[in-house]
């Protein structure tokens, strides 16, 4: 199944090569979880901030929860500034 992996500021270097700007289209199998995904392309899990499904706010409690086909997943490191 298709789902989008977005990979923000220093996260991005995890994408595979063929990934555009800071995006990939990832062909997937059914019950692929966010978690799976991320520890698929080696993105430390201590390095995840903020993660959205469909722009929607998944809480590490819920990171297990299967993808759907369509779904985009994007991923934040902490950010420090101010």
């Amino acid at each position: 199944m298709p789902v989008t992996f977005k990979l923000y500021a220093s996260l991005m270097v995890y994408l595979p090569p063929e990934a555009k700007r800071h995006a990939v289209t990832l062909e997937v199998p059914e019950g692929t979880a966010p978690i799976q995904l991320l520890e698929r392309y080696g993105v430390p899990l201590a390095d995840v901030h903020l993660l959205l499904v469909n722009g929607v706010f998944l809480p590490p409690s819920q990171r297990h929860r299967p993808l759907e086909a369509g779904d985009t997943l994007a991923v934040w490191p902490a950010v420090a500034g101010g």
